[in-house]
């Protein structure tokens, strides 16, 4: 005969009226979160669009596609800046997400002892509590003189490229791509680290159980599984890339034009902003209003996206 284990009167009892009420409370207040946050976008977007109107009235979606921006004359437009954003965050998510990938895999699997490895993920961390500025000084300094051999290599060996057509001077879209890959670098392995590392141990068992490898496992079961967290780290780390203004200031070489080569200066929406706002003024300020909208579409359209990548993905292994 088995004895009964522990009190089992209070099994299968209904909840009480105060267990209820907190449970409807716990719902309405996570609801008013969640609003919340819908409200914070709507407060930081309206007070944007509202001052870029002026902007928007003059130059209409022109302010898009051309490549004039002359405060004297009141001629205005965001093309060499989008192009800049755009091609900066591609080359630092190029860079990023395979180093972020490759390094959230190697911290979440069993390859070094724990030890280490805790070590290696606070190391990690730690690149994302370091100021942008402290980036775009290393920059200068050390990274720009480290990468003129390449980039005098590569000009010189394929110059004919259009991409690495023009002699690399210090600044430019590349080393500005390759600080901000840096910088993204922590928050893709960390978030990608953390979706991995929250898988069941019976997926990886299961898997070596069924005859499957190590790598197999890992890049035919663990990283579909842990998809979605995986491109919400690239994402934010998208933002962060976009987003970034003193490093890529620094770096860039804030040139208002449009240039193919990566060895080219450019510019970004967020630089144009942190070097025009101080002494800017009428329509000028609208106009930066107007860049900054567009950014912030820029961001939106990116997460929708990827949004619609993970529910395909997603339905794809249900």
């Amino acid at each position: 005969m088995v004895a009964p284990v522990g009190n089992v009167r209070d099994v299968g009892r209904s909840r009480t009226d105060v267990e209820k009420k907190l449970d409807s409370g716990f719902i309405w207040l996570t609801r008013i979160f969640a609003w919340g946050i819908a409200g914070i976008l709507l407060l930081i977007a309206l007070p944007i669009a509202q001052q870029a109107i002026p902007a928007f009235q003059k130059f209409g979606l022109g302010f898009l596609f051309t490549s004039a921006w002359n405060p004297v004359q009141e001629t205005y437009g965001a093309w060499p800046m989008i192009y800049g954003t755009l091609v900066s965050s591609f080359i630092a998510l190029l860079i990023a997400v395979p180093l972020g990938l490759g390094t959230a895999i190697f911290l979440s699997e069993d390859f070094i002892p724990p030890g280490v490895r805790r070590i290696l993920t606070f190391l990690v961390e730690l690149l994302a509590a370091i100021p942008s500025v402290v980036y775009g000084l290393w920059g200068i300094f050390v990274l720009i003189p480290f990468l003129r051999p390449i980039q005098m290599f590569i000009y010189k060996s394929f110059g004919w490229i259009p991409i690495f057509s023009t002699p690399p001077a210090g600044p430019g879209m590349f080393p500005a791509g390759v600080i901000l890959a840096i910088m993204t670098l922590p928050i893709i392995t960390v978030i990608a680290r953390d979706s991995l590392a929250s898988l069941p141990s019976d997926l990886r068992q299961a898997s070596m159980g069924l005859g499957a490898t190590r790598w197999i496992t890992i890049f035919q079961i663990l990283i579909p599984a842990a998809f979605s967290g995986i491109v919400g780290g690239v994402m934010l780390g998208l933002g962060r890339a976009m987003g970034e203004t003193m490093a890529a200031t620094m770096i860039i070489g804030n040139s208002n034009n449009v240039n193919i080569s990566l060895f080219a200066p450019g510019n970004t929406i967020a630089s144009l902003m942190a070097n025009q706002f101080p002494e800017a003024s009428g329509l000028q300020v609208s106009a930066l209003m107007y860049a900054g909208m567009v950014l912030f579409l820029l961001t939106l359209i990116v997460n929708v996206l990827a949004q619609m990548i993970v529910s395909r993905v997603q339905s794809k292994y249900q």
